[in-house]
């Protein structure tokens, strides 16, 4: 790679001339990394960029999952790129066609060649005094290490390598197979088996009804009932339009009903939970065998508090109509030799179980990262902008909305951090740092939601703070006049020129967004 950066024009330590050097390093090739580098060729013409991805495929979550029926949780038009129309009829897409739309986004942009693949990243170091992060990734040739100015986290918010199984008693003498969801074994025949599947959230709500097509029967096996909806795998209205209007219009439209509907039904949920929680419940009840409890679909927490769980079809509610699946609530007191045994003494024969029991959050991909020789402590910090820590230098994350599509929030993130980038640019600004200066600025979770998998980790995560910037409002209409409208300049963030000699005249700037 050329030493020269239109976005960092600086000469090279001894030290630095073995690294190599780009402008912009993003880690992980996922929606949230391809979505980044498709930003910055759009709004950053010249910034040079390399993807350093620890799997030897992209796609991230959506190359990792192959269990049977793995599928999106939310609709295409919003979970879909704002510059790449999605324009298949499938709303709910299954996990192949949505890797083969990131496969054809980063071949159509020539992403894919700026990815290096086995790039297991380990550090993050940034260095005050050149401006610069170094970044060391373990690859099968050995470490390599490169440099600049600007580091993209786009890692996700779980572990790959890890996923979350309870210690359940007995677990050692069950005869069976134990399966979890992250982990599911290429060819793996379970027609005419009888399948325990442990868990209520959207891996399992999506499992039981694809087993359920070959296996004998499949008992969904939850602690707690889970919120669940359903939606059409294919949105009748842009099936209808798809003969009447092109087909930029129909993802436009679907794309906006989509996105009106996602904030309406969120904040009715959140303002009215009772009225919320009833409606729920009652178009669950409609489409339950006559013999089925609905307190099996009735939560003891408001809507949203957790995820809503989508079913599109109803699916899952027709494998119980014709007796191949069914949900049972209650407590495992321990695995048997032939099944699980649960507290109040039934017991659940299986010639399979399957956990899916959730993830370990792992926010920044597990890379230790270090500023000017101290380790970064994300429990010492407040998020800017949903985006930026306060006190690191010239670093993004991208983490996208709980309560709606991942990629409505990413979209945004990588939109505004591009506008940062070239606001330095035109400016001379070396370096960019939020700072939080305000003691009365109060806490608030980055992830407020009672997952058990966020609530494990809570401890570890960084805060949010009460007001703007410091907070996002898990609101995409107010995130957009933020992010996508609002000034990139703000009080609480400093920018740093580098002057001759290593010195540095700061600005901090004095306009509030």
């Amino acid at each position: 790679m050329a030493a020269h950066s239109t976005y960092a024009a600086q000469s090279a330590t001894p030290e630095q001339a073995s690294t190599q050097q780009t402008d912009v390093i993003i880690v992980g090739a996922g929606l949230s990394g391809i979505g980044m580098a498709a930003h910055l060729l759009d709004e950053c013409p010249g910034a040079r960029y390399e993807i350093l991805e620890s799997r030897a495929d992209l796609g991230g979550t959506w190359d990792l999952f192959r269990y049977p029926g793995i599928r999106s949780d939310s609709d295409m038009y919003t979970m879909g790129y704002r510059f790449k129309p999605w324009n298949r009829p499938e709303t709910v897409a299954p996990g192949e066609m949505i890797l083969d739309y990131l496969r054809e986004t980063a071949v159509e942009r020539g992403i894919d060649k700026h990815i290096s693949y086995g790039h297991r990243v380990t550090r993050c170091s940034w260095n005050s005094d050149d401006a610069l992060w170094t970044v060391t990734a373990d690859t099968a040739d050995g470490p390599r290490r490169l440099s600049a100015p600007y580091l993209v986290l786009a890692t996700g918010y779980y572990g790959y390598d890890k996923a979350y199984t309870p210690d359940f008693e007995g677990m050692a003498d069950y005869a069976g197979k134990i399966i979890h969801p992250q982990y599911w074994p290429s060819n793996y025949d379970y027609s005419n088996q009888k399948i325990v599947v442990i868990g209520s959230g959207a891996t399992a709500v999506t499992l039981v009804p694809s087993l359920a097509q070959e296996a004998t029967h499949v008992t969904m096996l939850q602690r707690s009932p889970t919120y669940m909806f359903t939606s059409p795998a294919k949105d009748p209205v842009s099936l209808w339009l798809r003969d009447r209007v092109p087909d930029s219009w129909i993802f436009q439209l679907a794309r906006i009903r989509h996105i009106g509907f996602q904030m309406f039904s969120y904040q009715l949920s959140r303002r009215r939970p009772e009225k919320a929680a009833d409606y729920l419940i009652r178009e669950v009840a409609e489409q339950l065998p006559n013999d089925v409890d609905v307190a099996n679909f009735t939560p003891n927490y408001r809507p949203w508090d957790q995820r809503l769980c989508l079913v599109p079809d109803g699916d899952l509610f027709d494998a119980m109509q014709q007796d191949k699946a069914d949900v049972v609530t209650g407590q495992i007191k321990r695995f048997t030799k032939t099944g699980v045994e649960l507290e109040d003494g039934r017991v659940l024969d299986a010639d399979a179980i399957v956990t899916a029991t959730g993830f370990d959050l792992l926010i920044l991909g597990g890379a230790e990262i270090v500023v000017d020789g101290k380790p970064l402590d994300l429990r010492e910090t407040k998020v800017y902008k949903g985006m930026m820590f306060s006190g690191v230098p010239n670093l993004a994350f991208m983490v996208g909305y709980t309560n709606a599509s991942w990629t409505l929030k990413v979209d945004m993130v990588a939109s505004h951090f591009c506008r940062l980038l070239n606001y330095m640019k035109r400016n001379k600004y070396d370096v960019c740092t939020p700072q939080a200066t305000d003691p009365d600025l109060q806490s608030v979770s980055m992830m407020p939601l009672t997952s058990g998998y966020i609530q494990r980790s809570q401890h570890l995560l960084p805060e949010e703070g009460h007001r703007a910037p410091w907070r996002l409002r898990q609101n995409y209409f107010l995130d957009y006049l933020a992010l996508r409208l609002g000034r990139v300049r703000h009080k609480e963030l400093q920018f740093q020129r580098k002057a001759s000699g290593k010195k540095r005249v700061s600005r901090q700037s004095a306009s509030r967004v």
